[in-house]
């Protein structure tokens, strides 16, 4: 069953990854671009396992990636979790919903590039101004399908359930919910790479460390194949991330399809 799972949503996505290897390699070459800067799949093969130093390579690279995957890991249980209890608010009380989904909209339409510093002056450099401003990158897109998930549920379910004493809490756990799960699931697997971006934000802007920090680094060095391998990896992490997201999305929904 997980098998089979895994095949069903991997293998859609190994011809993508070809694809977008053939379109960087071909995107250098049709511009001209020098190998001294724009470096082919090949050198950054090489850069992380071929060359006389490429333990040291991926020392470097795969400690600062193991901090972006905290950060975004960090960032996208916050904001999942912020999403989730905020929608069930706004479908439990709509007056909640009018006051507060206009100010998170008009929130939402500052840019976090703007924003970081200011999130960074009031919550600090550390993990806790990490998961805010990852958060903040998972929380609005989340809320919104997650509130309609929750909204979409079956009038004639929650009808049945109020007809035998149900209160709206009731109908929200057994109605709403479940009818929910797929917004959910699609709202996680949108935030898997808004929460790296997130992170590498952070890391940029805030804490110093990570992927994020050490791009800028190497560019300022002219350290170009650090700066491609760095790239490479987070890519390879977003896509591992969003698979692994649609194996679980698989496995739960088909658990509440057989439950039904």
């Amino acid at each position: 069953m997980i098998g089979r799972t895994v095949l069903r949503v991997v293998g859609p996505l190994l011809p993508s990854v070809v694809i977008v290897v053939a379109a960087w390699w071909l995107f250098l070459e049709a511009f001209g671009i020098s190998p001294l800067v724009g470096k082919r799949p090949h050198q950054v093969w090489e850069y992380l396992f071929t060359a006389p130093e490429a333990a040291a390579h991926r020392d470097a690279v795969f400690g600062a990636l193991g901090i972006t995957i905290r950060d975004a890991a960090i960032g996208f249980t916050t904001g999942m979790v912020a999403a989730v209890v905020v929608a069930m608010t706004f479908v439990l009380f709509r007056t909640v919903e009018q006051t507060f989904m206009p100010v998170a909209m008009l929130l939402r339409s500052v840019p976090l590039v703007v924003m970081t510093p200011l999130i960074t002056l009031v919550f600090g450099r550390d993990l806790l101004g990490v998961a805010v401003i990852g958060g903040i990158v998972v929380f609005f897109p989340a809320l919104v399908n997650i509130a309609f998930g929750l909204r979409s549920a079956s009038p004639q379910a929650t009808d049945l359930v109020m007809a035998y004493g149900g209160t709206r809490l009731t109908v929200l756990r057994k109605v709403a919910v479940p009818t929910a799960m797929p917004s959910v699931f699609a709202s996680a697997r949108i935030s898997v790479p808004s929460s790296i971006i997130g992170a590498l934000i952070a890391e940029w802007l805030a804490t110093g460390q990570g992927i994020g920090a050490e791009i800028l680094r190497a560019i300022g060095g002219f350290r170009y194949d650090e700066v491609w391998a760095d790239i490479v990896v987070v890519t390879a992490v977003s896509i591992v991330a969003y698979a692994a997201v649609g194996v679980v999305e698989s496995l739960v929904l088909a658990r509440f399809s057989d439950t039904r």
